[in-house]
């Protein structure tokens, strides 16, 4: 995968993050849309990490074969 996917993944999910937290109720946030809202912002935070997490590795990985 290359970096400008990568980027373009992450940016998609935070839009999506941007996007749950508007539709959570925070008066009762554990009650209809709002805990499938918690739950898409949690989902696009864990997608945001492996996607950075992957990003690292591959520089490890080109630093590792400059050798």
């Amino acid at each position: 995968m290359n970096k400008k996917i990568s980027i373009v993944l992450i940016i998609l999910a935070l839009a999506l993050i941007a996007y749950n937290v508007t539709i959570i109720d925070f008066n009762d946030p554990f009650e209809g849309n709002s805990i499938i809202a918690i739950i898409g912002v949690v989902a696009a935070s864990c997608a945001i990490v492996l996607l950075l997490i992957f990003l690292t590795s591959k520089q490890i990985q080109k630093k590792i074969n400059e050798k």
